[in-house]
């Protein structure tokens, strides 16, 4: 069995930027993801067995959407600031594209569609506890980044990939990339 989605990479130029924000977030009850595997999630499939790859790589090569330029500021929480989960970063372009072609071909596979609305984000943190007090200086700190700029990118390749989870967190491994129009 694999742990897979399919994702867009933030590039590398990214990096530094993705960091100093991580650093303001620093401290109990908050893992960082490492700013090197930062990516915008389009779709998780979750635990797929090895021999239905060929068939996710078959419907992910009928994606037919163009490149498209994508802003990536930002910094907010899921589901909400009252009761932040998920640290991440937004992303605006446009996914719909994407996002609604994986939807409908994955599902003409037997992967289920997504129920939640689509909001194209990079996880920047997860929550793991936070004390009420933690939480308020949590969001003290996030607000301030609700307009902080990373960049401007080209949104032109799209990768499945595979998810190892490790104590020392996730190893990501692309096993197809599709470039787009």
């Amino acid at each position: 069995m694999f742990r897979i989605f399919v994702a867009v990479d933030l590039p590398k130029e990214f990096h530094g930027k993705i960091s100093a924000i991580q650093s303001r977030l620093i401290g109990p009850g908050l893992r960082p993801v490492d700013p090197s595997i930062v990516h915008i999630t389009l779709k998780f499939l979750g635990d797929v067995d090895e021999a239905q790859l060929p068939e996710i790589i078959t419907a992910l090569n009928r994606l037919d959407c163009p490149s498209f330029n994508s802003k990536i500021s930002g910094v907010g929480a899921f589901p909400g600031m009252k009761n932040p989960r998920i640290v991440w970063l937004g992303a605006a372009g446009d996914y719909s594209c994407l996002h609604g072609q994986l939807e409908a071909l994955l599902s003409e596979i037997g992967f289920k569609k997504e129920p939640r609305k689509f909001i194209p984000h990079a996880t920047l943190a997860r929550v793991t506890y936070l004390p009420v007090p933690r939480k308020k200086e949590l969001i003290s700190v996030i607000d301030p980044l609700r307009d902080f700029d990373v960049g401007l990118m080209r949104v032109h390749t799209v990768k499945l990939k595979k998810s190892t989870l490790t104590p020392q967190g996730p190893i990501y491994e692309t096993l197809h990339e599709i470039d787009l129009s």
